[in-house]
């Protein structure tokens, strides 16, 4: 799953989001970047797009049946995330005191 990925999915979970909002929730993405990661997940049915055909144009991106199942999933990684940090944070602590050392 690219980098962002997960990210878009649970800015999509609440429901149609234009492009311009997704970007601003999702912290540090480029435009460019955004676009082709929004690009391929609607390839791999992910995502799903309407253009609607009003001036000035918009277009909505929202989560498909195959997107809503990745939902449950990244909850749990995100719970997993929020249960496990100490033990994180002490694990990268230990591997760049041992990588200091070496050096």
């Amino acid at each position: 799953m690219p980098q962002w990925t997960a990210m878009i999915v649970i800015t999509l979970s609440s429901g149609p989001v234009r492009f311009g909002d997704i970007r601003s929730s999702v912290e540090g993405i480029s435009g460019k970047v955004l676009s082709s990661t929004l690009r391929d997940l609607e390839r791999d049915g992910i995502v799903s797009r309407t253009a609607y055909d009003e001036m000035p144009p918009r277009v909505e991106y929202e989560l498909p049946p195959l997107g809503q199942t990745l939902h449950d999933p990244l909850r749990a990684l995100g719970a997993w995330a929020e249960d496990h940090i100490e033990q994180v944070m002490q694990a990268r602590d230990n591997f760049d005191e041992v990588a200091e050392r070496r050096l």
